[in-house]
């Protein structure tokens, strides 16, 4: 598919950069017959091994962690307090731990249905059915979740840069500006765009 981005956008070395860059982005998850759109509204940037908040921090390599180091482009999903399933994208060069968590989107509920707000990355995840089978998918290549481009344009203003939430554990790292939230107003480029989709 034209509008899927490449391998190349995930390779992108500025963490930061990319996570501001995906709101906006489309996150598609096929399921049998049905595709569900999801519009990216809410990331937070982690810094892999250098980041005191990332699970990759000063190199630990897990079972659970060993997703954050493969290839930008890969789906990363781990279960957060044995209740909700988190699903971070991987940037950067394989060996780079590197992720994105999707925190919030305006997914579709249906072809031609009107779009719902979910702010919250466990509620995102439960309303795409996203789960560890997930963990590990390669968003370039896997007929189940892709991520596409269709050049919705942010304005600037219109997006809230803070410290990340829940990771005061971090020390100083807790304070860095690596959450990207668009205000949750009904974005004007959804209505009618995607029906033909």
């Amino acid at each position: 598919m034209m509008n899927v981005l490449p391998r190349a956008y995930f390779l992108n070395p500025d963490v930061v950069a990319l996570a501001r860059d995906l709101l906006g982005k489309l996150l598609c998850v096929t399921r049998g017959d049905a595709v569900c759109r999801a519009i990216i509204t809410e990331t937070e940037a982690y810094a892999g091994i250098e980041d005191r908040a990332s699970h990759a921090w000063n190199g630990r390599y897990t079972k659970r962690t060993a997703t954050m180091y493969a290839v930008g482009g890969t789906v990363y999903v781990y279960l957060c307090y044995g209740l909700h399933h988190l699903v971070n994208i991987v940037s950067n060069a394989e060996g780079i731990p590197h992720a994105i968590l999707l925190r919030g989107a305006w997914v579709q509920q249906g072809p031609g249905a009107d779009w719902e707000y979910l702010n919250g990355p466990g509620k995102l995840t439960k309303y795409l059915g996203l789960n560890l089978e997930y963990n590990g998918s390669d968003l370039c290549s896997s007929t189940n979740i892709r991520l596409e481009d269709h050049r919705i344009n942010i304005a600037p203003e219109s997006i809230l840069v803070t410290p990340r939430i829940g990771v005061d554990y971090a020390g100083a790292d807790a304070a860095l500006p690596y959450r990207f939230l668009w205000k949750p107003e009904r974005p004007r480029a959804l209505d009618g765009y995607f029906n033909s989709v």
